[in-house]
């Protein structure tokens, strides 16, 4: 694959394995980070500029409905991919890992 984009090693189903992305879902990610970075900026600017609490709050549930439809875009890719593989590979251990993951994303 041919990443043009500065690409650092992806990981997916746990800090020691990889999933490697097609170039268009890859981008499709980078590209929802970096609104969710320019979000945070944002976020930044306001408060250096003593913006009303209100509008800060309010682009602070911004960005968190932001990285949260990003969670559950990698939640679904990581269920569809590395779950499904290794449920059909006889490796029940990433149902636990799974859950473990759920529970994070819960809290």
């Amino acid at each position: 694959m041919n990443k043009t984009i500065n690409k650092q090693s992806t990981s997916s189903c746990s800090c020691h394995k990889k999933r490697e992305r097609s170039d268009e879902e890859y981008k499709k990610l980078i590209n929802r980070l970096n609104r969710i970075e320019g979000q945070v900026r944002g976020l930044k600017g306001m408060l250096e500029n003593d913006a009303y609490c209100n509008d800060i709050l309010t682009q602070v549930s911004a960005v968190n409905a932001a990285l949260n439809s990003f969670s559950k875009e990698i939640l679904s890719q990581h269920m569809h991919t590395c779950v499904a593989r290794d449920i059909r590979e006889g490796k029940d251990e990433i149902i636990d890992e799974l859950m473990d993951t759920l529970k994070k994303l819960m809290k």
